[in-house]
Protein backbone atom coordinates (compact mmCIF):
# COMPACT_ATOMS: atom_id res chain seq x y z
CA UNK A 1 0.00 0.00 0.00
CA UNK A 2 2.87 2.67 1.00
CA UNK A 3 4.72 1.73 -2.54
CA UNK A 4 3.39 4.47 -4.72
CA UNK A 5 3.61 6.57 -1.13
CA UNK A 6 7.32 6.06 -1.11
CA UNK A 7 7.74 6.49 -5.00
CA UNK A 8 8.96 10.60 -4.12
CA UNK A 9 10.93 10.02 -0.78
CA UNK A 10 8.83 12.37 1.19
CA UNK A 11 7.80 10.67 4.20
CA UNK A 12 5.19 13.67 5.25
CA UNK A 13 3.40 13.02 1.83
CA UNK A 14 0.36 11.39 2.84
CA UNK A 15 -0.51 8.44 0.81
CA UNK A 16 -3.78 8.32 -1.67
CA UNK A 17 -5.57 5.64 0.85
CA UNK A 18 -5.58 8.11 4.07
CA UNK A 19 -7.09 10.95 1.93
CA UNK A 20 -9.82 8.83 0.77
CA UNK A 21 -9.96 7.13 4.39
CA UNK A 22 -10.81 11.32 5.71
CA UNK A 23 -12.94 11.64 2.60
CA UNK A 24 -15.34 8.77 3.69
CA UNK A 25 -15.22 9.83 7.29
CA UNK A 26 -16.36 13.28 6.04
CA UNK A 27 -19.03 11.59 3.87
CA UNK A 28 -20.75 10.08 6.76
CA UNK A 29 -20.94 12.98 9.70
CA UNK A 30 -23.93 13.87 7.32
CA UNK A 31 -26.02 10.84 7.30
CA UNK A 32 -25.28 10.57 10.65
CA UNK A 33 -26.38 13.76 11.90
CA UNK A 34 -29.52 13.33 9.93
CA UNK A 35 -30.12 10.08 11.39
CA UNK A 36 -29.91 11.47 15.17
CA UNK A 37 -32.16 14.36 14.22
CA UNK A 38 -34.94 12.55 12.71
CA UNK A 39 -34.81 10.39 15.58
CA UNK A 40 -35.64 13.34 18.15
CA UNK A 41 -37.34 15.39 15.38
CA UNK A 42 -40.11 12.14 16.19
CA UNK A 43 -40.19 13.01 19.72
CA UNK A 44 -39.71 16.65 19.84
CA UNK A 45 -41.47 18.12 16.78
CA UNK A 46 -42.25 21.02 18.11
CA UNK A 47 -38.90 22.03 17.97
CA UNK A 48 -36.88 20.41 15.59
CA UNK A 49 -39.29 19.00 12.10
CA UNK A 50 -38.09 22.44 10.80
CA UNK A 51 -34.49 21.58 10.96
CA UNK A 52 -34.80 18.09 9.70
CA UNK A 53 -36.94 19.91 6.56
CA UNK A 54 -34.03 22.44 6.41
CA UNK A 55 -31.33 19.57 7.29
CA UNK A 56 -29.01 20.63 4.30
CA UNK A 57 -28.95 24.27 5.65
CA UNK A 58 -28.34 23.19 9.27
CA UNK A 59 -25.80 21.05 8.07
CA UNK A 60 -23.79 23.56 6.15
CA UNK A 61 -24.06 26.28 9.00
CA UNK A 62 -22.60 23.60 11.58
CA UNK A 63 -19.95 22.63 9.14
CA UNK A 64 -19.25 25.95 8.81
CA UNK A 65 -18.99 26.67 12.43
CA UNK A 66 -16.63 22.83 12.91
CA UNK A 67 -14.48 23.51 10.06
CA UNK A 68 -13.57 27.13 10.70
CA UNK A 69 -12.60 26.33 14.26
CA UNK A 70 -10.44 23.49 13.13
CA UNK A 71 -8.69 24.99 9.96
CA UNK A 72 -7.61 28.07 12.70
CA UNK A 73 -6.38 26.10 15.24
CA UNK A 74 -4.90 22.88 13.71
CA UNK A 75 -4.61 24.47 9.78
CA UNK A 76 -6.76 21.28 8.82
CA UNK A 77 -10.40 20.01 8.40
CA UNK A 78 -11.98 18.05 10.69
CA UNK A 79 -11.65 14.72 9.31
CA UNK A 80 -7.95 15.60 7.64
CA UNK A 81 -6.99 16.57 11.93
CA UNK A 82 -8.62 13.26 12.74
CA UNK A 83 -6.47 11.02 10.65
CA UNK A 84 -3.45 13.34 11.26
CA UNK A 85 -3.08 15.65 8.46
CA UNK A 86 -2.46 18.89 8.00
CA UNK A 87 -2.82 21.94 5.36
CA UNK A 88 -0.03 24.26 4.66
CA UNK A 89 0.65 26.84 2.28
CA UNK A 90 2.46 25.38 -0.67
CA UNK A 91 6.65 27.18 -0.16
CA UNK A 92 8.34 27.82 -2.94
CA UNK A 93 10.90 26.20 -1.58
CA UNK A 94 11.11 23.29 0.91
CA UNK A 95 12.44 24.18 4.71
CA UNK A 96 12.95 20.80 5.96
CA UNK A 97 16.11 22.31 7.05
CA UNK A 98 15.05 24.98 8.45
CA UNK A 99 12.53 22.75 10.49
CA UNK A 100 15.29 20.75 11.99
CA UNK A 101 16.97 23.84 13.33
CA UNK A 102 14.35 26.02 14.87
CA UNK A 103 12.25 22.61 16.14
CA UNK A 104 9.13 24.05 15.22
CA UNK A 105 6.83 25.25 12.23
CA UNK A 106 7.48 27.68 10.03
CA UNK A 107 5.30 30.60 10.17
CA UNK A 108 5.01 30.82 6.53
CA UNK A 109 3.33 27.76 5.87
CA UNK A 110 0.61 28.45 8.65
CA UNK A 111 -2.71 29.26 6.67
CA UNK A 112 -3.69 32.74 6.51
CA UNK A 113 -7.47 34.22 6.17
CA UNK A 114 -7.70 33.85 2.76
CA UNK A 115 -7.00 30.37 2.70
CA UNK A 116 -9.15 29.87 5.32
CA UNK A 117 -12.11 30.93 3.73
CA UNK A 118 -11.04 29.40 0.06
CA UNK A 119 -10.84 26.27 1.91
CA UNK A 120 -14.03 26.54 3.36
CA UNK A 121 -15.88 26.94 0.10
CA UNK A 122 -14.78 24.23 -0.93
CA UNK A 123 -15.64 22.28 2.25
CA UNK A 124 -18.56 23.45 3.04
CA UNK A 125 -19.60 25.62 0.11
CA UNK A 126 -19.22 22.90 -2.69
CA UNK A 127 -21.03 20.09 -0.97
CA UNK A 128 -24.12 22.06 -0.02
CA UNK A 129 -24.32 22.64 -3.55
CA UNK A 130 -24.55 19.33 -4.79
CA UNK A 131 -26.31 18.29 -2.38
CA UNK A 132 -29.34 21.09 -3.30
CA UNK A 133 -28.89 20.25 -6.88
CA UNK A 134 -29.13 16.44 -6.16
CA UNK A 135 -32.41 16.75 -3.83
CA UNK A 136 -33.35 19.32 -6.78
CA UNK A 137 -32.73 16.19 -9.36
CA UNK A 138 -34.47 14.14 -7.29
CA UNK A 139 -37.76 16.38 -6.94
CA UNK A 140 -37.76 16.71 -10.15
CA UNK A 141 -38.34 12.56 -11.28
CA UNK A 142 -35.11 11.26 -10.49
CA UNK A 143 -34.62 10.41 -13.92
CA UNK A 144 -37.34 7.81 -14.32
CA UNK A 145 -38.41 6.95 -17.99
CA UNK A 146 -41.02 8.11 -19.33
CA UNK A 147 -42.81 4.72 -19.45
CA UNK A 148 -43.14 4.49 -15.73
CA UNK A 149 -44.39 8.34 -15.24
CA UNK A 150 -47.27 7.45 -17.47
CA UNK A 151 -48.21 4.21 -15.56
CA UNK A 152 -48.32 6.68 -12.82
CA UNK A 153 -48.77 10.44 -13.74
CA UNK A 154 -49.63 13.22 -11.65
CA UNK A 155 -50.95 16.67 -11.75
CA UNK A 156 -47.20 17.87 -10.65
CA UNK A 157 -45.38 16.05 -13.42
CA UNK A 158 -48.32 16.85 -15.81
CA UNK A 159 -47.31 20.15 -15.38
CA UNK A 160 -43.53 19.71 -15.50
CA UNK A 161 -43.70 18.39 -18.74
CA UNK A 162 -46.14 20.25 -20.38
CA UNK A 163 -44.57 23.56 -18.95
CA UNK A 164 -43.29 25.18 -22.46
CA UNK A 165 -42.39 28.21 -20.84
CA UNK A 166 -38.66 29.33 -20.27
CA UNK A 167 -38.24 27.82 -16.88
CA UNK A 168 -39.94 24.54 -17.61
CA UNK A 169 -37.83 24.51 -19.99
CA UNK A 170 -34.68 25.13 -18.14
CA UNK A 171 -36.37 22.49 -15.70
CA UNK A 172 -36.10 19.82 -18.20
CA UNK A 173 -32.84 20.37 -19.34
CA UNK A 174 -31.56 20.13 -15.84
CA UNK A 175 -32.78 16.91 -15.48
CA UNK A 176 -31.53 16.01 -18.68
CA UNK A 177 -28.14 16.74 -18.01
CA UNK A 178 -27.43 16.67 -14.15
CA UNK A 179 -26.45 13.10 -14.46
CA UNK A 180 -23.79 13.75 -16.97
CA UNK A 181 -22.34 16.79 -15.21
CA UNK A 182 -22.03 14.70 -12.22
CA UNK A 183 -20.27 11.65 -13.99
CA UNK A 184 -18.09 13.90 -15.54
CA UNK A 185 -17.12 15.71 -11.97
CA UNK A 186 -16.80 12.45 -10.95
CA UNK A 187 -14.16 11.16 -13.18
CA UNK A 188 -12.19 14.20 -13.16
CA UNK A 189 -11.46 13.36 -9.71
CA UNK A 190 -10.87 9.90 -10.53
CA UNK A 191 -8.57 10.91 -12.61
CA UNK A 192 -6.92 13.17 -10.00
CA UNK A 193 -6.80 10.78 -7.63
CA UNK A 194 -4.70 8.25 -10.55
CA UNK A 195 -2.66 11.00 -11.33
CA UNK A 196 -1.80 11.39 -7.42
CA UNK A 197 -1.35 7.81 -6.72
CA UNK A 198 1.43 7.77 -9.68
CA UNK A 199 3.56 10.95 -8.24
CA UNK A 200 1.74 12.95 -11.00
CA UNK A 201 0.68 16.24 -9.46
CA UNK A 202 1.07 17.21 -5.45
CA UNK A 203 -2.53 17.24 -4.87
CA UNK A 204 -5.16 14.75 -5.04
CA UNK A 205 -7.93 17.27 -5.56
CA UNK A 206 -7.26 20.14 -8.17
CA UNK A 207 -8.96 23.17 -5.98
CA UNK A 208 -5.86 22.52 -3.57
CA UNK A 209 -3.47 23.44 -6.01
CA UNK A 210 -5.78 26.64 -7.23
CA UNK A 211 -5.76 28.05 -3.54
CA UNK A 212 -1.57 27.11 -2.97
CA UNK A 213 -2.52 24.47 -0.11
CA UNK A 214 -1.52 20.81 0.08
CA UNK A 215 -2.01 17.81 2.83
CA UNK A 216 0.76 16.84 4.73
CA UNK A 217 1.31 14.19 7.30
CA UNK A 218 2.23 15.92 11.18
CA UNK A 219 5.57 16.22 11.80
CA UNK A 220 7.94 16.27 15.21
CA UNK A 221 7.76 20.22 15.35
CA UNK A 222 3.52 19.74 14.88
CA UNK A 223 2.99 17.39 17.64
CA UNK A 224 5.65 19.55 19.84
CA UNK A 225 3.55 23.26 19.03
CA UNK A 226 0.27 21.08 19.68
CA UNK A 227 1.49 19.94 22.74
CA UNK A 228 3.11 23.43 23.77
CA UNK A 229 -0.27 24.69 23.23
CA UNK A 230 -2.70 22.49 24.99
CA UNK A 231 -0.17 23.36 28.20
CA UNK A 232 -0.77 26.86 28.02
CA UNK A 233 -4.36 26.24 27.75
CA UNK A 234 -5.11 24.40 30.20
CA UNK A 235 -2.41 26.21 32.60
CA UNK A 236 -4.43 28.16 35.46
CA UNK A 237 -2.30 27.66 38.00
CA UNK A 238 -2.03 31.38 40.66
CA UNK A 239 -5.88 32.01 39.54
CA UNK A 240 -8.82 32.18 42.11
CA UNK A 241 -11.79 29.64 41.99
CA UNK A 242 -13.90 32.39 40.70
CA UNK A 243 -11.17 33.45 37.41
CA UNK A 244 -10.95 29.46 37.43
CA UNK A 245 -14.66 29.54 36.63
CA UNK A 246 -14.55 32.71 34.42
CA UNK A 247 -11.41 30.78 32.42
CA UNK A 248 -13.80 27.53 32.21
CA UNK A 249 -16.71 29.93 30.92
CA UNK A 250 -14.62 31.26 28.09
CA UNK A 251 -13.57 28.37 26.89
CA UNK A 252 -15.80 25.70 27.25
CA UNK A 253 -17.48 26.06 23.79
CA UNK A 254 -13.91 25.94 21.96
CA UNK A 255 -13.41 22.64 24.20
CA UNK A 256 -16.98 21.33 23.10
CA UNK A 257 -15.65 21.98 19.26
CA UNK A 258 -12.38 20.23 19.98
CA UNK A 259 -14.23 17.33 21.79
CA UNK A 260 -16.24 16.90 18.39
CA UNK A 261 -12.91 15.04 17.37
CA UNK A 262 -14.21 12.01 19.54
CA UNK A 263 -18.26 12.68 19.74
CA UNK A 264 -18.45 12.84 16.33
CA UNK A 265 -16.61 9.52 15.12
CA UNK A 266 -18.27 7.74 17.88
CA UNK A 267 -21.53 9.04 17.40
CA UNK A 268 -20.93 7.27 13.55
CA UNK A 269 -20.19 4.00 15.15
CA UNK A 270 -23.13 4.14 16.88
CA UNK A 271 -25.62 4.84 14.24
CA UNK A 272 -23.88 2.58 11.79
CA UNK A 273 -24.40 -0.30 14.58
CA UNK A 274 -27.83 0.40 15.34
CA UNK A 275 -28.28 -0.12 11.20
CA UNK A 276 -26.58 -3.51 11.89
CA UNK A 277 -28.72 -4.40 14.67
CA UNK A 278 -31.80 -3.63 13.09
CA UNK A 279 -31.00 -4.76 9.67
CA UNK A 280 -33.44 -7.87 8.48
CA UNK A 281 -29.61 -10.31 8.26
CA UNK A 282 -28.52 -9.24 10.72
CA UNK A 283 -27.78 -12.39 13.72
CA UNK A 284 -28.87 -9.47 16.39
CA UNK A 285 -32.15 -9.96 15.45
CA UNK A 286 -32.32 -13.91 16.42
CA UNK A 287 -31.21 -13.18 19.47
CA UNK A 288 -33.53 -10.81 20.56
CA UNK A 289 -36.62 -12.27 19.07
CA UNK A 290 -35.91 -15.77 20.58
CA UNK A 291 -38.35 -17.32 22.27
CA UNK A 292 -39.08 -16.81 26.20
CA UNK A 293 -40.70 -20.44 27.17
CA UNK A 294 -39.87 -23.67 26.00
CA UNK A 295 -39.36 -24.61 22.21
CA UNK A 296 -42.66 -25.25 20.20
CA UNK A 297 -42.31 -29.10 19.39
CA UNK A 298 -43.08 -29.66 15.80
CA UNK A 299 -46.69 -31.25 14.28
CA UNK A 300 -47.14 -34.55 14.84
CA UNK A 301 -47.01 -36.20 11.01
CA UNK A 302 -50.26 -37.15 9.83
CA UNK A 303 -50.81 -41.18 9.83
CA UNK A 304 -51.11 -42.90 6.41
CA UNK A 305 -54.51 -43.03 5.03
CA UNK A 306 -55.67 -46.77 5.08
CA UNK A 307 -56.35 -46.79 1.05
CA UNK A 308 -52.89 -45.09 1.12
CA UNK A 309 -49.68 -46.13 -0.09
CA UNK A 310 -47.75 -48.09 2.44
CA UNK A 311 -45.19 -46.89 4.56
CA UNK A 312 -42.48 -48.62 6.49
CA UNK A 313 -41.08 -46.25 9.38
CA UNK A 314 -37.98 -48.69 9.36
CA UNK A 315 -37.04 -48.10 5.92
CA UNK A 316 -34.95 -45.36 6.60
CA UNK A 317 -34.12 -43.05 2.97
CA UNK A 318 -36.11 -45.21 1.02
CA UNK A 319 -38.70 -44.01 -1.26
CA UNK A 320 -42.28 -45.33 -0.59
CA UNK A 321 -43.15 -45.28 -4.64
CA UNK A 322 -40.00 -46.46 -6.13
CA UNK A 323 -38.64 -48.57 -3.22
CA UNK A 324 -34.84 -47.15 -4.01
CA UNK A 325 -32.48 -44.72 -2.20
CA UNK A 326 -34.31 -41.14 -1.98
CA UNK A 327 -32.54 -39.45 -5.47
CA UNK A 328 -33.31 -35.75 -4.89
CA UNK A 329 -35.48 -35.75 -1.61
CA UNK A 330 -38.43 -33.75 -1.86
CA UNK A 331 -41.27 -33.35 0.82
CA UNK A 332 -45.18 -32.76 0.16
CA UNK A 333 -47.28 -31.21 2.45
CA UNK A 334 -48.51 -33.89 4.38
CA UNK A 335 -44.54 -34.46 5.39
CA UNK A 336 -43.72 -37.38 3.60
CA UNK A 337 -40.01 -37.48 1.52
CA UNK A 338 -39.60 -38.73 -1.82
CA UNK A 339 -37.98 -38.60 -4.74
CA UNK A 340 -38.23 -35.50 -6.46
CA UNK A 341 -39.33 -37.24 -10.11
CA UNK A 342 -41.60 -39.93 -7.95
CA UNK A 343 -43.22 -37.26 -5.78
CA UNK A 344 -43.88 -34.65 -8.79
CA UNK A 345 -45.07 -37.17 -11.38
CA UNK A 346 -47.61 -38.61 -8.25
CA UNK A 347 -48.72 -35.01 -7.53
CA UNK A 348 -49.18 -34.10 -11.61
CA UNK A 349 -51.32 -37.07 -12.10
CA UNK A 350 -52.67 -37.59 -8.96
CA UNK A 351 -52.81 -34.07 -7.13
CA UNK A 352 -52.57 -35.76 -3.84
CA UNK A 353 -50.32 -37.20 -2.02
CA UNK A 354 -50.13 -41.12 -1.97
CA UNK A 355 -49.99 -42.44 1.37
CA UNK A 356 -51.98 -39.73 3.39
CA UNK A 357 -54.08 -39.03 0.20
CA UNK A 358 -54.32 -35.23 1.27
CA UNK A 359 -54.50 -32.79 -1.70
CA UNK A 360 -51.46 -31.40 -3.20
CA UNK A 361 -50.54 -29.47 -5.85
CA UNK A 362 -46.81 -29.10 -7.85
CA UNK A 363 -45.87 -25.94 -6.66
CA UNK A 364 -46.18 -26.95 -3.13
CA UNK A 365 -43.38 -29.53 -3.20
CA UNK A 366 -40.35 -28.24 -1.65
CA UNK A 367 -36.64 -29.19 -2.05
CA UNK A 368 -35.08 -30.93 1.65
CA UNK A 369 -31.73 -30.13 2.08
CA UNK A 370 -29.42 -32.70 4.06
Amino acid sequence: MEFFNDLGSDPLKPSLFELVAQEQLKDLLQPALKYVLAVFAHRYPRYLIRIVNRHEEFYALVMLIVERRYLMKHNASFSENFYGLKRRRRPYIETDRTKAAIGQVPAGERLRSREIWQSLVFLVGIPYVRAKAHDYFEELGGGVSSDVLEESMDTRQVRFLTDQSLAGRSRRAFRKFYPWLNLTFEAWLLLWNVRYLFNRTSAYRPWLSWIGVDLRRLGVEDLNAMASLATKSTSSEGLSSISRLKLLLRNSPKLLLDSLRLLLPTAIFFVKFLEWWYSPGSPARSLSSAPVGPAIPPPRMLPPHPHGLAFDKRAYGICPICRNEINNATALPSGYVFCYRCAYEQVDQQGKCPITLLPAQAWQLRKVLV
